[in-house]
């Protein structure tokens, strides 16, 4: 992963909650223990071969996540994946822009949107599922990004910031008031889908342990900071009663 890019991405993606959620107090805490019910989802954002290690953009230690997530994800009758989904030729492309490199930046009609390598182009392995997922009851594969012309971090909104996933209508056509956000990397787009569910107004968990963040320059507690604001709260696997 490169430097330039997180720190740039720590101020253009923002990190901050908007609309009602935005409003609870600074760090609201979690209960000690945590029941999954049938009003619950495990929400497992990006947990492919690109982000993990021998992957395009891989996160230090991402394969870590897999055996956290399949040990909770027994605990959960709904279970929601996100993919990373990209055509050849996407915009987030550095190789569609002439004269750019990866981790640069350009202007698009939505703002300032990093370049990256070419990456989780769809159908290939390196866009795939990592294949140690044992979550045979997920219902429903969320793949983002596939729109050319926009690149999508969050689980529930493109990075327009007007193009819904269709994601919060779903849950809540499902009766989900909680979500419980793992996987990769924690310090970006699991933090801006756990944003994005607050402001949709669920109930919101990271599980610490079954996410692992790039942390430079204190891009991690940053984004603890913005969660905490929004009232997302903070456990770990161990803090889910599992049986």
């Amino acid at each position: 992963m490169n430097r330039r890019f997180f720190l740039q991405a720590v101020s253009i993606f923002g990190l901050t909650a908007s609309g009602p959620a935005a409003s609870v107090a600074f760090g609201q805490s979690a209960p000690a223990r945590v029941r999954p019910g049938p009003e619950s989802v495990l929400l497992v954002v990006d947990t492919q071969n690109c982000f993990t290690p021998g992957g395009t953009l891989a996160v230090k230690g991402g394969e870590q996540v897999v055996p956290v997530i399949n040990r909770i994800g027994k605990a959960f009758e709904n279970v929601v994946l996100t993919q990373d989904w990209h055509p050849r030729g996407h915009v987030s492309f550095a190789s569609s822009h002439r004269g750019k490199k990866p981790f640069d930046t350009v202007h698009l009609f939505y703002g300032t949107q990093v370049l990256w390598p070419d990456h989780c182009i769809q159908g290939t392995e390196d866009a795939g599922l990592r294949k140690d997922l044992d979550l045979p009851q997920a219902q429903l594969v969320i793949r983002k990004g596939y729109h050319k012309d926009v690149d999508s971090y969050s689980a529930f909104m493109e990075a327009d910031r007007h193009t819904s996933t269709g994601l919060g209508v779903y849950l809540k056509a499902h009766g989900i008031r909680r979500v419980f956000v793992t996987g990769l990397a924690t310090d970006f787009c699991v933090a801006n889908s756990a944003l994005d569910a607050r402001a949709e107004g669920f109930d919101v968990y990271v599980i610490e342990d079954a996410t692992r963040a790039v942390d430079l320059n204190g891009s991690l507690a940053q984004a603890w900071d913005a969660m905490s604001r929004a009232g997302v709260k903070r456990i770990r696997s161990d803090d889910l009663v599992l049986s």
